[in-house]
């Protein structure tokens, strides 16, 4: 009785807390390797920097990316059991697992306890009034993206796939997964599309061509964005360095511009 008393206090907390964000979306992927954190990271930043008031948590419990990527390296700070979130722009707070466990300890949770600490990112955390909340997930269909699906009702997931065949097949089953949980998907985004030539200009498909575009006919999705490769993001990101704060005027960033313009339209329809 204790434990699901618990569970009802908990849930009721967490639908409290989330009631005071507009848009809540998931960025998963069923592969990993696809720039799923670079998605995510930069879909945040872009947000913040078009002046949305944007939270941005990392659920990548075992490999948590993101505060690395965006140059966060501080302590939470923790007040009357609520975490406060960093604020690493004027309108971007993050939380990650990172900020709480030293650099190269590994975590090594069952599901219950990814669960629960899952359950404290979305209710435990300062978050206010936000007008999106990105969530990034590790690849799979495992206990973090499954979590979230079930606990936040009004979750729009956003998949992340590469052009490649092989990566196609992994995140379809993704796309399947998100079926099967009868959430409505905000819609694809194909990451590393092509690689413009430093010498010509032209346009050099490094991972095949079209995966995105046949996932979106599949299942019946839009297509939101094609991001192009550019080697500097790897080296930036090791850097802390967003592509919105570091690469501005650069067709990648560009990219981002665009995708946050028709996540944008289609949220807001």
């Amino acid at each position: 009785m204790a434990t699901a008393r618990n569970l009802a206090e908990t849930m009721k907390k967490v639908r409290e807390n989330m009631s005071h964000i507009k848009h809540k979306i998931l960025v998963m992927s069923g592969k990993g390797g696809v720039g799923k954190s670079t998605v995510a990271v930069n879909l945040a930043v872009a947000l913040a920097d078009e002046g949305f008031k944007t939270g941005l948590i990392d659920i990548d419990l075992h490999g948590p990316n993101v505060a690395k990527m965006v140059g966060l390296n501080k302590k939470p700070v923790v007040v009357e059991d609520q975490i406060i979130p960093q604020e690493l722009l004027p309108n971007l707070k993050v939380v990650s697992l990172a900020s709480f466990v030293e650099e190269d300890t590994p975590v090594i949770w069952r599901g219950p306890m990814k669960t629960s600490a899952i359950y404290q990112f979305l209710g435990d955390v300062a978050w206010g009034e936000l007008d999106f909340l990105i969530i990034d997930a590790p690849p799979g269909t495992g206990d973090e993206p499954l979590t979230i699906l079930q606990t936040v009702p009004d979750i729009r997931p956003l998949v992340v796939t590469t052009p490649q065949e092989v990566s196609v097949l992994d995140v379809g089953r993704a796309l399947k997964f998100v079926e099967s949980m009868k959430k409505k998907l905000l819609g694809i985004v194909e990451n590393m599309s092509y690689m413009v030539c430093p010498h010509c200009g032209g346009k050099i498909e490094l991972f095949g061509k079209g995966g995105g575009e046949k996932l979106a006919k599949e299942f019946s999705a839009t297509l939101l964005g094609q991001i192009p490769f550019d080697p500097k993001v790897v080296s930036n990101s090791d850097r802390g360095e967003t592509i919105i704060t570091h690469m501005r005027g650069s067709i990648v960033e560009k990219s981002f511009r665009d995708l946050v313009k028709k996540i944008v339209e289609e949220v807001e329809r």
